[in-house]
């Protein structure tokens, strides 16, 4: 299928369920380059995507887990609206972690089929607490202790242009939708025990992934 087919098929799987918010992923544009594309990609969050802690991990096919920042609109965007409008309508910055998952074996996919499955997205932790945080600085996703991934936040580009994209590309966005910007940091197998993403200001989201 084409890319704007596997947009067709995410839409059609989460049809009658309000969308609370968006993802982004395949910011790099190396990455990009390597799966045939020029953009980035996106991916619907639904409002039981968003999880607290403890987070069931025996509920997924193969969890994976990535540090990421996260914002709360304060006002709707327009498509084509400009960067200005976009850093307006930001209400708020959070950690955030998304919890990839995939039906394709491996995570071995092409463009169209991993926007089919709603580009990988599994659920979402979200930080009990707004931060002070101009999206830049490093993020840390640490496992049982031991730092699994960091990255730079400055590799996912201009976010306020990111906002615009996504805007434009959803036919708009709306105020209280919660935006993930994608992961600095390569992600990391999901295992038992407790999650801990620290942020640029050594903001902390802590939360524990379960098995029955």
């Amino acid at each position: 299928v084409t890319l704007a087919e596997a947009y067709a098929i995410q839409s059609a799987l989460g049809e009658g369920l309000p969308v609370k918010g968006y993802k982004l992923g395949l910011l790099s544009p190396a990455k990009q380059a390597q799966m045939g594309i020029t953009e980035p990609v996106y991916g619907r969050i639904y409002s039981a995507m968003i999880h607290e802690s403890p987070v069931r991990l025996d509920r997924l096919i193969q969890p994976r887990v990535e540090p990421e920042l996260a914002a709360v609109l304060c006002a709707p965007l327009a498509p084509e609206c400009t960067p200005g409008a976009a850093a307006a309508a930001i209400g708020g910055w959070f950690l955030g972690v998304d919890i990839l998952d995939s039906v394709w074996n491996g995570y071995r996919f092409s463009a169209a089929e991993v926007v089919a499955d709603n580009s990988s997205g599994g659920g979402f932790l979200l930080g009990a607490r707004m931060i002070d945080c101009h999206p830049d600085g490093i993020l840390r996703l640490y496992l049982n202790g031991t730092l699994r991934a960091e990255g730079d936040l400055q590799t996912l580009g201009n976010v306020y242009e990111r906002l615009c994209w996504l805007a434009t590309m959803t036919g708009g966005l709306r105020e209280g939708q919660i935006i993930f910007f994608g992961s600095p940091a390569t992600a990391t197998p999901a295992e038992p025990g407790v999650l801990e993403v620290v942020g640029p200001d050594d903001d902390h989201l802590i939360a524990r992934l379960e098995v029955e």
